[in-house]
């Protein structure tokens, strides 16, 4: 606990020294100065008993009053006292108000100072946070450059062990679950009997390519399944199938989606506002656009629908879109070098008009009519920005009313969205993100923010490095190919 950066501070009623009730968790390589949401602050207390009773009945139902939310003992029989209080909704307790109206608040993320109110709610979305975690004991399959990114992202209060094979899984796990890259899997962890949590990028991710070892900002954790496989269900699919969908999310939806397309903001690169969508190309043909894919990645190979190759997705859009002016953008990691997939450009221009290199998402977004995917995240961008989009595999934002499905939609999927819907779903409630300034769990706003105030990733040794790599092994394949 942050004691030492929150002090004490004096009532006005004159009961003595108190230290606040509303306070920040011991978040892992966080200074306390860093994550403190309350100081000392010699204000007087306001006879408000309405304000008083609501911020109580908040608090209870957050259950964020105390050291680290009662885990710890109180700091001592006074803070006990109030914490009691609080739990029976006795907003009239002795010293209460003081201890909830008297502290200074502030924003972690921007150090502004913000109202109880606003810290209880910041304080709710931490906890939230951190009783999902509860219960994951280990990680299997997490790339070591990125495992300091996830020990924070999983943190519950107690540290995560870091494993390789599915005996040390199950030795340090225990009676808890263990957290899983699904793609980096250990050998046998499926037979362990062990509850299996799996990891993936979010969807906002980062500024930089994850291949070129850029550290996660967004993740998201999967109990059920995972986003892209469509032979089960997953978490998303069911906050999409059952969540309230309240005017305030859809709101705050509308607001995220508005600074996302604003800030030309795309899963791994921030190119700027961008210009209006022109309404068709030079030559008055509709324009489309086709996002290639890592072809042996796993959501094209669990929820392709049979379709393996960018060659065979360009082939069917063409032929679905014969008059249109078809743009093909190769995926950024194969450009890279640092996935398998390149298609030589001749077969991509036997069914596009042109190949796309060097621009980013969301400006080539700003400049199309429609797209057509495989199961490239590309599609739901291109739904936030209000485009038409086709799907010829079964993603995760197909078959709920907003996208043409060629494949054929999932049968589970019953329900009818709208656009703000899918964005709260997809953006709001099902992924984690972790503001890059404080390292503190954050929402998906400050994150969007982050990102629209840095136009470009940190370029560390590590990333210099990888990037060498790409660059040989592209150099490479080409001089296989003869290209």
């Amino acid at each position: 606990m942050d004691r030492p950066a929150l002090g004490r501070c004096r009532s006005q009623a004159g009961r003595g020294f108190v230290t606040p009730l509303l306070r920040s968790p011991p978040f892992p390589g966080v200074a306390p100065a860093v994550a403190a949401i309350s100081h000392p602050a010699a204000r007087p207390v306001a006879d408000d008993p309405g304000r008083l009773e609501a911020l109580v009945a908040s608090i209870a139902a957050t259950g964020v009053a105390g050291s680290f939310w009662r885990d710890q003992p109180a700091a001592d029989a006074r803070e006990a006292r109030l914490i009691a209080a609080i739990a029976a909704g006795d907003a009239g307790a002795d010293g209460l108000a003081e201890a909830l109206l008297g502290p200074a608040y502030r924003d972690p993320f921007s150090g502004e100072a913000i109202a109880p109110e606003q810290a209880v709610a910041i304080l709710g979305h931490w906890r939230a946070v951190i009783e999902a975690n509860r219960g994951i004991r280990a990680a299997a399959g997490m790339a070591w450059w990125k495992r300091r990114a996830i020990a924070r992202f999983l943190w519950s209060g107690e540290p995560l062990a870091f494993v390789r094979s599915a005996a040390a899984a199950r030795a340090a796990a225990g009676q808890g679950a263990v957290a899983v890259w699904p793609s980096r899997a250990p050998a046998g962890l499926g037979e362990a009997g062990l509850p299996i949590v799996s990891v993936e990028d979010g969807f906002i991710r980062s500024i930089g390519l994850g291949s070129d070892l850029h550290p996660p900002f967004s993740i998201v954790v999967d109990r059920s399944g995972i986003h892209y496989d469509p032979s089960r269900p997953s978490d998303l699919e069911t906050i999409l199938q059952t969540a309230e969908f309240t005017d305030d999310l859809l709101a705050r939806a509308g607001a995220l989606a508005e600074a996302i397309v604003a800030g030309g903001i795309s899963k791994y690169a921030v190119s700027g506002a961008t210009a209006p969508r022109a309404a068709a190309d030079d030559d008055g043909r509709r324009v489309v656009l086709v996002p290639g894919q890592v072809e042996d990645d796993m959501s094209v190979r669990l929820g392709g629908a049979g379709i393996r190759s960018n060659v065979e997705l360009l082939a069917r859009a063409r032929a679905a879109e014969p008059d249109a002016r078809i743009l093909f953008k190769p995926h950024p990691d194969v450009d890279a070098g640092h996935r398998p997939g390149r298609v030589p450009d001749a077969a991509i221009l036997a069914h596009a008009d042109e190949i796309v290199r060097g621009e980013a998402m969301p400006a080539l977004l700003a400049r199309v009519d429609a797209v057509h995917v495989l199961t490239s995240l590309t599609g739901f961008e291109a739904l936030l920005r209000g485009l038409p989009v086709t799907t010829h595999g079964q993603p995760f934002f197909a078959g709920w009313g907003l996208t043409t499905d060629l494949a054929g939609s999932v049968a589970r999927r019953t329900r009818r969205l709208t656009a703000m819907q899918l964005i709260a779903g997809v953006l709001i409630l099902y992924p984690r993100y972790m503001d890059p300034v404080t390292g503190l769990p954050c929402p998906a706003e400050v994150l969007v923010r982050r990102f629209a105030e840095q136009a470009r990733p940190s370029t560390t040794m590590l990333v210099r490095a990888r990037r060498l790599q790409g660059r040989l092994v592209r150099a490479y394949r080409f001089r296989r190919q003869g290209t």
